[in-house]
């Protein structure tokens, strides 16, 4: 495998960290809190730091290399851990996710696949959608033979309030090309060992 690197931007949103602090304490004197108590007069500044470490992620650029020695079997990275924000009751949803792909004539560097995992849990977010937008990702910068995205998560929005039920997963799944056509491939994702989210 040579050095030449084929890259794939990946950008991030931008973030006006004084409009939101301004937001959080209007929301907290709106549910009947004084955000001048002593006790919350920080609380504006400490909920933003923790959402923007929550919704921002490093923007990076995906490396990818030749095929050169023509390798035509699944390559799968499995129990990439994560914590999104839900983006309807901004509540966290936390789990797992494994990704692999048949390559083409690309390969990708291991670690990308978890960064492209973090990208798009790193936000507002939906299950269903960031496990099209892994595989959105992975296919526009390797054009692979097949890609898979499972992706396994408690949802503390139905552990915590609602229905509150506690260590419920949501399952959720993307297969195509290859693993689409070949289930058989599927076989690379398959959970091993206790412990795992299944």
């Amino acid at each position: 495998m040579n050095s030449t690197a084929a890259l794939h931007a990946i950008a991030d949103d931008p973030i006006d960290r004084p409009r939101a602090m301004l937001a959080v304490a209007d929301l907290l004197e709106a549910l009947g809190y004084d955000a001048t108590d002593e006790h919350l007069i920080d609380t504006p500044r400490r909920v933003v730091d923790a959402l923007i470490d929550m919704t921002a992620s490093e923007p990076f650029v995906m490396t990818t290399f030749a095929n050169e020695d023509g390798y035509d079997e699944p390559v799968a990275v499995r129990g990439i851990r994560f914590t999104s924000l839900c983006e309807h009751h901004l509540l966290p949803f936390r789990g797992e996710v494994d990704v692999a792909y048949v390559p083409g004539t690309r390969l990708v560097g291991l670690s990308k696949l978890a960064r492209v995992v973090e990208r798009h849990a790193r936000r507002l977010q939906v299950q269903e959608r960031m496990t099209v937008q892994i595989a959105d990702d992975l296919e526009d910068a390797l054009a692979p033979r097949g890609v898979a995205v499972v992706v396994r998560a408690e949802h503390l929005c139905m552990s915590m309030r609602g229905v509150r039920t506690p260590d419920a997963v949501t399952r959720t799944t993307v297969f195509r090309g290859a693993f689409q056509s070949e289930p058989e491939l599927r076989s690379a994702l398959q959970p091993d060992g206790p412990g795992r989210l299944s």
